[in-house]
């Protein structure tokens, strides 16, 4: 008997949800509600490549060998130091007779949920190792719980891929912001804190707040025109960035891929304020604790990665904000 959400894949060890099982069986015969996927890329997310790509100081070999050894060990893509994963593209290959989520063999999909919970074996791959990006061929198990879209016929699926795997940072960020307020964006010239910016502009934000790495991203970023303002800080510097921030704003975002940030957005946030974490890199007791220690009066809230409607959303703003496609579209060329 199967279970909607995936308890009768989990290996090792008993009593826990497929995200924090040690391992996963992804044999490839599905139960009554399951859907498997024929896989044809992956997309790690960015901490979890960022950590694999510094531990072996950028061996793309290195990298590539050790995600093969991570999903033929835990039967998942489940990165044991940043806690993280990604998703996927791939072709419906078949759909149990009770799968409540609506796709039929031959959809070409993305999944909607973490890589950290989805069985996945993987046959063979042509990647090089130095890029989010994993092309391959395999495949991947879907529960009655999962979430997937169907890719959309107007996009590169490279493209959509790209966007799909950070779809819950706009749409919560539009959510939670407040007309005519303020937000600030760290990380602003990345994948998701570009979709954020976007949507705080849609939302009626009116002013917004670039925080970036460098003088790179920062011309990147003022030549996307999606920011008021963008300023240059080191995201792990709380003063530096509660400095180029300025007055402090209603609502920050947290974008990074690094740990360590989790002071400074409190720090550019507002009393009353709120700052949404979507980095895995985030550690939440520091957040929590670091908020108490600065007597600091605001709402944290952890991206989860879902909101309902949040893959039609993201892909909408990329349709119709062209600076967002023109960084996204860069990115993947670079």
């Amino acid at each position: 008997m199967t279970s909607p959400v995936g308890l009768h894949r989990v290996l090792a060890p008993a009593g826990v949800l497929p995200q924090a099982a040690e391992r996963l069986d992804a044999r490839p015969e599905i139960g009554a509600d399951e859907v498997r996927i024929a896989v044809e890329r992956l997309n790690l997310d960015a901490a979890s490549f960022r950590q694999l790509r510094d531990k072996h100081g950028g061996d793309g070999d290195a990298v590539r060998a050790e995600v093969l050894e991570i999903v033929g060990r835990r039967g998942k893509m489940h990165n044991p130091v940043t806690g993280s994963g990604g998703m996927l593209i791939g072709t419906v290959d078949e759909v149990g007779p009770r799968s409540p989520l609506g796709l039929r063999p031959g959809d070409r999909v993305a999944t909607l949920v973490s890589l950290t919970l989805t069985p996945l074996r993987i046959a063979g791959t042509s990647w090089d190792g130095r890029g989010e990006q994993v092309p391959c061929t395999g495949h991947a198990i879907l529960f009655a719980r999962s979430v997937a879209a169907v890719l959309p016929d107007d996009l590169d699926p490279r493209l959509a891929l790209a966007v799909l795997d950070v779809c819950g940072a706009p749409a919560l960020t539009a959510r939670v912001v407040r007309p005519g307020g303020s937000v600030a964006v760290l990380g602003a010239a990345g994948k998701s804190g570009s979709l954020s910016l976007a949507a705080a502009r849609a939302a009626g934000a009116a002013r917004t707040v670039g925080v970036v790495r460098d003088e790179a991203e920062a011309a990147l970023l003022r030549g996307a025109g999606l920011a008021g303002e963008v300023v240059v800080a080191d995201a792990r510097d709380p003063v530096a960035v509660a400095a180029a921030v300025g007055e402090p704003v209603d609502l920050t975002v947290v974008c990074v891929d690094v740990p360590g940030c989790e002071h400074g957005a409190i720090l550019a946030t507002a009393a009353g304020g709120t700052v949404v974490f979507f980095s895995m890199a985030t550690s939440f007791a520091a957040a929590a604790l670091g908020a108490e220690g600065l007597a600091a009066d605001v709402t944290m809230l952890v991206g989860n990665g879902y909101v309902p409607g949040h893959a039609a959303y993201a892909l909408d703003l990329v349709r119709e904000v062209s600076a967002v496609r023109k960084l996204f579209e860069g990115r993947l060329s670079a």
